[in-house]
């Protein structure tokens, strides 16, 4: 599909990355990663042909069609959903504004004998049996269906996208991508500001497609449950292997281990035949072998291990001073944007040193509830802070929050006091901004920059409650890693808004879900939240409190049966209780496969027979489940 040789990309005199050989084949699910300003999304803009490389070449199948998801979404003002998601079919629009024409000529024309007449005749045939072939019948369907498959309401489909989140304007991106069957699709961090279940619904969608894909993300999850090869690039080179990420580290860490034993062997050869040469070099008749000796010490190709880029940022989050108890006392909050309300007599208690997290999908509430607790927003209802609270605040859209024509350094400045102004240019080095780095503007600043500079900036202020909405966005795996730990250090009372599920493990202890304009607390940590929300439908929970509720009632008050009744009764418990034993051995055993899948989807689904057998023990269960509520209707209709 596509073939890139030797490709150089460079900015300013210096080097992006130069000399990059890879192919990409139908069924490559490819993770490109790297650190911010690696290049990744430089190396996606090029293969989209969007701008040009420096050096090299790349060559493409015919009529390859190629679909990029940027990593900042800029859509057009003024468009509904549907009218933004029918840009996916730019050639029908063509097709239909050009039919328009043709039938305005003709509804005017009297002229019905005439060639001029009839060659609009015969344009406007070609027209229509193009437009019936590239799908124009049939393409607003497909829109419609595509749009609802991803969570919109057909009420949706003529709202501006204006009023709708980031979240879901990316799905509506997603969905026009899929409505144009592309080869190639190229995505640019395409899990930021989606919520957990459409990272989830994105991950299925992506395992089944059938081209190619090169996706960058930070998602560590993410990307071990969609891709299955792993391209990296670093200090300018890339390093391809067909596994994905997390696999990939573990083979490259052995790679890297058997080039520094190979580079110590041979160090140790070279220096044997140094002395050698050393030692014969000056006597006569040695001098014919040393001068040997010497040509193939010349002809050794020097073993190099692999260099790694190990710059990581030095963050330390400090508390200002003890705040009291209570953090934040909440009653009846309420939001509404315009006719949309988002969230509705809200009343939660926030104690010192709680950690938090706030999940729930796209435009429930989670930005919105952040930006009312640190006075960035007007609301209904009562909030009053606790004592001695001071708030630092990570907001979602770093853009917003950095003027653009600034430098680094003048933003850092601005932003401190005389406590602290001596420190800048120091901080900054510490956030990996150093050199001519802290004199470009920040309009120019990647993703990756932006946030690490916003937390630079966070630091300048004293806080003892940390709030922040979705502060991975755009983090390399590195500087994601420093940030979790710094998080963990952290003796304060920190609230997260997060998607990152892996992030979120082991830094919150209550987790708070949002849906239909109300928050619920769940006292445990992420990984609690995701297994109360994995059950496939509320009728197995409703089943199990049955269960419970049915032997409650028989214990309290057992009726007078017959000897034949209780005869009967006996075999259906007998033949009950073997099929609750069938039941959760099955359950057991599916839940078991399901994780195996989680970890290493290509491995286990290519086993023989796999999906047979999977299909088979599903039907089981639920054949299982349905004679389990036979005999419970017959065990209740005895009784």
């Amino acid at each position: 599909m596509l073939n890139v040789h030797n490709l150089s990309v460079s900015f300013a005199g210096a080097d992006i990355f130069s000399g990059i050989t890879f192919k990409l084949i139908k069924g490559d699910r490819v993770g490109l990663i790297g650190k911010n300003g690696a290049g990744k999304s430089t190396l996606l803009k090029v293969i989209s042909k969007e701008i040009e490389s420096s050096g090299g070449t790349m060559a493409f199948d015919k009529d390859l069609r190629i679909g990029f998801l940027r990593q900042d979404i800029d859509f057009f003002h003024g468009r509904t959903i549907l009218e933004e998601a029918y840009q996916a079919f730019e050639e029908i629009q063509h097709i239909e504004k050009k039919v328009e024409k043709v039938n305005e000529q003709l509804a005017t024309r009297t002229d019905y004998q005439s060639n001029s007449y009839n060659d609009l005749i015969i344009e406007l045939n070609e027209l229509t049996e193009r437009y019936e072939l590239i799908g124009g019948y049939n393409y607003q369907g497909n829109t419609e269906k595509i749009l609802q498959g991803l969570g919109f309401q057909r009420e949706d489909f003529n709202q501006l996208t204006d009023t709708f989140s980031g979240g879901w304007r990316m799905r509506i991106e997603l969905a026009k991508l899929l409505l144009q069957n592309n080869d190639i699709l190229l995505l640019d961090e395409p899990t930021n500001h989606l919520d957990i279940e459409s990272i989830i619904w994105l991950e299925g969608f992506l395992k089944s497609y059938p081209g190619a894909i090169v996706l960058v993300s930070h998602d560590k999850m993410f990307l071990d449950h969609v891709t299955n090869r792993t391209i990296e690039i670093s200090l300018g080179k890339i390093y391809d292997y067909k596994k994905p990420y997390t696999q990939f580290l573990e083979l490259r860490k052995d790679i890297k281990e058997k080039q520094f034993q190979a580079q110590k062997n041979q160090e140790k050869q070279i220096k044997q035949t140094e002395q050698l040469i050393e030692k014969f070099r000056y006597k006569a008749s040695k001098a014919a072998f040393a001068q040997s000796l010497i040509k193939k010490l010349d002809k050794v190709q020097r073993i190099e291990v692999d260099q790694d880029d190990i710059a990581t940022m030095n963050i330390h989050f400090s508390i200002s001073k003890n705040s009291g108890k209570i953090i934040f006392e909440a009653e009846n909050l309420s939001k509404r944007y315009g006719n949309k309300h988002v969230l509705e007599n809200i009343n939660l208690l926030i104690e010192r040193n709680s950690r938090i997290a706030f999940v729930g999908q796209n435009g429930q509430g989670k930005s919105t509830l952040a930006k009312m607790l640190v006075g960035e927003i007007p609301f209904g209802g009562h909030l009053r802070l606790g004592h001695n609270v001071e708030i630092g605040y990570f907001a979602q859209n770093q853009s917003e929050y950095l003027p653009p024509e600034k430098t680094v350094v003048e933003i850092m400045e601005d932003a401190a006091d005389d406590t602290n102004r001596s420190r800048v240019r120091d901080m900054l080095g510490a956030f990996l901004f150093s050199g001519e780095t802290v004199d470009k503007k920040a309009k120019v600043l990647s993703g990756g920059e932006r946030n690490r500079l916003a937390l630079c900036k966070l630091l300048l202020s004293p806080f003892n409650v940390l709030v922040m909405d979705e502060p991975t966005n755009h983090l390399d795996m590195t500087s994601k890693n420093v940030l979790k730990k710094a998080l963990q250090k952290f003796k304060g009372t920190l609230i997260l808004v997060s998607h990152d599920r892996e992030f979120l493990q082991g830094l919150t202890n209550k987790v708070y879900g949002f849906k239909d304009k109300e928050i619920k607390e769940y006292l445990g940590d992420i990984d609690y939240f995701l297994e109360v929300h994995k059950m496939e439908s509320l009728r197995e929970a409703e089943k199990r409190t049955i269960v419970k509720e049915a032997e409650k009632s028989i214990q309290k008050n057992q009726p007078q049966l017959s000897k034949e009744q209780e005869k009967v009764q006996r075999k259906l418990k007998n033949k009950l209780a073997k099929i609750e034993d069938q039941i959760s051995n099955l359950e057991h055993e599916i839940q078991q496969i399901d994780l195996e899948l989680s970890a290493n989807y290509n491995e286990v689904s290519s086993r023989p027979h796999f999906f047979e057998d999977y299909t088979a023990k599903k039907r089981k269960y639920e054949e299982l489940m349905e004679a389990w509520e036979l005999i419970e209707e017959e065990l209740t209709n005895i009784s």
